[in-house]
């Protein structure tokens, strides 16, 4: 963490925060017209930080990702405080698994080694969002009960549309990091 950061990092941080406070104000993706659940690309730019530098460039730019859509953005500090949450299991457990067999942040290039780290953050992602959702994001934004909440939105709905939305974000992030070489721009034998 005492580690300074490159003008180049520097720079490709604030780049990628901006395409995802972009991508939400734009909102690019499907809104369930049932549940007004979104499946967007906003947080494909902080994967794409992560599988560049690892841990500490995603932390820092999906932060400020967070934080220039709760400026920006009409959904404000819930969306944003929302898809950060949501977002964050599935990175932090790509990095745990990394500092658990101590390889470089290039062993994703391989699918075979992603799989199992993101069937993790994915489960957590749903443990961790579903009663945020109905004890706080749903009452907040519907003015909905809990209980209501409950009946009105099934538990499995919220699973399935976290699920979904944590495979877009991993899934164009690889892609555009490992298959059109964004890999070039990042930080050679970056472990975490």
């Amino acid at each position: 963490m005492n580690k300074k950061m490159k003008v180049r990092e520097i720079a490709i941080a604030a780049g990628l925060a901006a395409i995802s406070a972009v991508t939400q104000l734009i909102h690019i993706g499907y809104q369930s017209p049932q549940f007004g659940m979104w499946i967007d690309v906003v947080a494909v730019s902080w994967l794409i930080a992560f599988f560049m530098f690892g841990f500490r460039m995603a932390f820092i730019v999906s932060s400020i990702g967070a934080v220039m859509i709760t400026i920006f953005a009409p959904e404000t500090w819930l969306g944003a405080s929302m898809k950060w949450v949501a977002s964050a299991p599935v990175w932090l457990s790509l990095a745990l698994w990394i500092l658990l067999f101590g390889k470089p942040l290039s062993q994703f290039r391989s699918i075979q080694f992603l799989v199992i780290p993101l069937i993790i953050g994915l489960v957590v992602r749903c443990l961790v969002i579903i009663p945020l959702n109905y004890y706080f994001a749903i009452p907040i934004w519907t003015g909905m009960s809990t209980a209501k909440a409950m009946i009105v939105i099934p538990w499995f709905i919220i699973a399935l549309f976290n699920i979904i939305q944590g495979l877009v974000d991993v899934f164009f992030a690889w892609v555009l990091v490992f298959h059109f070489k964004l890999d070039r721009f990042s930080s050679q034998k970056q472990t975490v």
